[in-house]
């Protein structure tokens, strides 16, 4: 894929990023001034499953500058992705409980993978404790600008005519991004291949380059190529249109009623950690993602901001777990060797 390409992508985050860290240099050190504990005396880390650039990665930064201007200790960001997210996850479930090591929760880790792995390391919901919720996005279907299509029915209709020839990428097996696929080959009654991909900055290339055929990825990832033509949006994964692209329209209004797959960020720590800290890991994180500013700048990138009480995100955990569980057992979906 030529440069270009790619920077359209890294350079839509880095100006959300660059936005946001102005803002919050002189907003958050006088939001925070009755936040008063021993935490932290030393630096945090938050752990991203994936390769920078994705909307976890924009997310993690996104913290990490506004807590240090009020914390006064470094905050950084580590990327760690692979295995479905497994690797990075099991960093942080087998971390101390100590508020220095902190994940950026996703649907893949903590809704799907349980069911879609045979053995892991890790317990994806005992071995958490839940901080907040972060901010979802549609997934979108984009195809490769060439492949002859220009909607979903025609898409389908190709799919069908050659069975088991077009190929769907996705950033990784057991993402949101995968079992969005799974559930299409599902409800279009069509049989496509999946292409697994370590992370977005693999899967985009390939698209462009026409290596395959189609891809479902975060909206907020894939809008700079979309916008730049690069690539053929056919539809958001969401019940509704998406309000920083609502010239897309969903798969459901297209056909195939009740679609939805959402990717979901929360913010996750190891298991028992001490309520205190939980608590002011939460209020930061609202403090952060309720600014008007920063709302605004994500929801033009594609991302909707909610941070929510520990338990709510919990509940989200369970309910979102049991519905992938379904789909997992009813598509059949195994993971690749």
């Amino acid at each position: 894929m030529p440069k270009l390409h790619l920077s359209l992508v890294v350079k839509g985050f880095l100006a959300t990023l660059l936005t946001i860290a102005l803002l919050f240099s002189h907003q958050t050190h006088a939001q925070s001034k009755n936040i008063t504990a021993p935490w932290p005396k030393q630096p945090i880390r938050i752990i991203v499953t994936f390769t920078p650039g994705g909307a976890p990665d924009v997310l993690a930064r996104v913290l990490a500058q506004s807590w240090q201007e009020v914390l006064g200790v470094p905050v950084l960001v580590e990327n760690r992705p692979g295995y479905g997210g497994n690797i990075g996850a099991e960093i942080v479930a087998k971390s101390d409980p100590d508020g220095y090591t902190l994940l950026i929760g996703t649907v893949g880790i903590h809704a799907i993978n349980g069911a879609l792995y045979e053995k892991m390391s890790y317990d994806p919901i005992k071995d958490f404790t839940p901080i907040s919720f972060l901010a979802s996005t549609p997934n979108v279907l984009i195809v490769n600008k060439h492949l002859g299509v220009s909607n979903l029915h025609e898409l389908i209709d190709m799919a069908k005519a050659k069975p088991n020839q077009l190929t769907f990428g996705s950033s990784g097996v057991g993402t949101s991004l995968h079992m969005s696929g799974e559930l299409f080959k599902e409800m279009a009654g069509i049989d496509i291949r999946h292409i697994p991909y370590k992370g977005r900055a693999q899967s985009l290339p390939d698209l462009v380059s026409g290596r395959i055929s189609m891809l479902f990825d975060n909206l907020s990832s894939s809008l700079p190529l979309i916008k730049a033509g690069e690539v053929q949006a056919l539809g958001v994964t969401t019940l509704k249109r998406s309000l920083a692209a609502p010239d897309i329209p969903t798969l459901a209004e297209q056909g195939l009623s009740g679609f939805e797959a959402t990717s979901w960020f929360s913010l996750m720590a190891p298991a028992k950690l001490p309520g205190s800290i939980q608590k002011r890991l939460n209020t930061l994180t609202r403090q952060t993602l309720n600014n008007p500013q920063v709302r605004n700048r994500l929801l033009e990138g594609g991302l909707e901001p909610a941070p929510s009480g520990p338990q709510e995100l919990a509940i989200l955990i369970k309910t979102e777990s049991n519905k992938w569980t379904r789909v997992i057992h009813q598509s059949g979906a195994k993971l690749e060797p």
